[in-house]
């Protein structure tokens, strides 16, 4: 069996990363999301287990400290990670892995495999961004401050990526996206 293919999309807060694989995930369900986990706390409508494994911070960093996560990153006050064990048993039977995380953990997964298709998603510009951030309605005014600084170290960290796409309409992010993954 051949082994399966991890995915890694990222870019920053705000700029569509979760829309396009929930979109990505209706026209192909045998794609595999891997779940992280999270310090934050839920946001209304967010289950535990399908949007994210929320822990508190100790729990969090016990699991950290064991080598539990393949990667982990602390990003806007809170801990992101990627359970390792269940990736890895996804690409044992040859699945498809997709990863949305953000770039630090973005970077540490490439680290550990090279192999990794790697899309980076930019906004269409920064002002479109800080708009998509602040119509979500979600974050208390200081949060959005943190992420716009923190995107335009992102933004800067782009051309890390091979694959790089810009979201200004869904369709075509998608169809950019399906390419990417299906181009083995």
């Amino acid at each position: 069996m051949q082994p399966g293919q991890l995915i890694v999309i990222t870019g920053p807060s705000g700029v569509g990363k979760g829309t396009l694989v929930r979109h990505l995930l209706t026209r192909f369900p045998n794609l595999y999301l891997s779940v992280s986990a999270t310090t934050r706390p839920p946001r209304p409508g967010e289950i535990e287990g399908e949007d994210y494994y929320f822990l508190d911070r100790p729990s969090f960093e016990e699991k950290m400290a064991a080598g539990e996560f393949l990667e982990s990153a602390e990003y806007a006050g809170n801990y992101y990670g990627t359970p390792q064990s269940a990736i890895a048993a996804q690409l044992a039977t040859g699945q498809t892995v997709i990863l949305e995380i953000e770039l630090e953990g973005a970077r540490q997964v490439c680290q550990s495999f090279p192999e990794a298709r790697r899309i980076f998603i930019l906004p269409p510009s920064f002002e479109e961004l800080e708009r998509r951030l602040r119509g979500r309605g979600k974050d208390a005014e200081t949060a959005i401050a943190r992420r716009l600084e923190r995107a335009q170290e992102e933004l800067a960290a782009s051309e890390e990526f091979p694959d790089q796409i810009v979201n200004d309409d869904l369709e075509t992010a998608l169809d950019a996206i399906e390419k990417i993954i299906f181009s083995r």
